[in-house]
This record gives C-alpha cells, sequence and structure tokens, in this order.
C-alpha cells in the first residue's frame, strides 16, 4: 500500500495526471485491511493496472514486497502513467 500512495502522490502531484480512476477493491479477501489513509491510493493503483493483486485473491497491503515486485510495479507505471 505504501509503494501505491507514493506512485498515486507523485502521478498527481509531480506529473499532473489525472488520478480520479477508482477502482472496486471489495473483490480481494483482505480488502478490509488497507488503511484508510491509502485505500484511495490503492484503488487508483489497481485501476490502472499498476497493482494486481495475488494468485489468492488478496491485495496484501500490510505485506512486504519483493525487489521483483516492486520492479513489476514501477515498469508498468512507467508504461502506463509516465509516459
Amino acid at each position: 500500500q505504501q509503494v501505491a500512495v507514493l506512485l498515486y502522490s507523485f502521478a498527481e502531484n509531480y506529473l499532473g495526471k489525472q488520478t480520479d480512476q477508482r477502482a472496486d477493491l471489495s473483490g480481494f479477501v483482505d480488502a478490509g485491511t488497507i488503511s484508510t489513509y491509502a485505500q484511495e491510493a490503492l484503488s487508483w493503483a489497481n485501476a490502472q493496472g499498476l497493482v494486481l493483486g495475488f494468485e489468492d485473491d488478496s491485495l496484501r497491503p500490510q505485506g512486504t514486497a519483493t525487489r521483483a515486485q516492486i520492479a513489476a510495479v514501477l515498469m508498468r507505471f512507467c508504461e502506463t502513467v509516465a509516459e
């Protein structure tokens, strides 16, 4: 969730991108564990296809991301948002 907040803020404040697109996160089994401060950003990141979730239908917002996972999110960000 922290990566989503960082990218959301960067896209909106530094790149001047529209960040009003949202996804419904209620289908993820752990949607209730998303911190209040990160809900909007994570919803945006999912709508943009940056954060896709895991095979068990979870987002793991409180989890630790691997270097490979962060690289994939950053690559998607560069290809879709920061183009």
